[in-house]
């Protein structure tokens, strides 16, 4: 390809890619602000608890990157 048709060919996507973000746009703006700031659903948010696993669920693990425990990396 010659050096102009790479430039017509940016040009084109770059057009395509305008006229998708001012559609993305119109969309957004034809929505319902409701929908938008509506908090989350309490029934499908889970509970992560801030306490410590129980470290006997990783002791047949091994170290991601580092090898398994109790052996030298290479």
């Amino acid at each position: 390809m010659s050096l102009q048709d790479d430039l017509t060919a940016v040009r084109r996507n770059l057009n395509e890619l305008v006229r998708s973000v001012e559609q993305l746009e119109k969309d957004v703006a034809r929505q319902s602000p409701a929908a938008a700031t509506r908090p989350p659903d309490p029934s499908r948010m889970v509970h992560i608890p801030d306490t410590p696993y129980d470290s006997t669920l990783w002791t047949d693990t091994d170290d991601e990157g580092l090898g398994a425990r109790d052996r030298r990396a290479p």
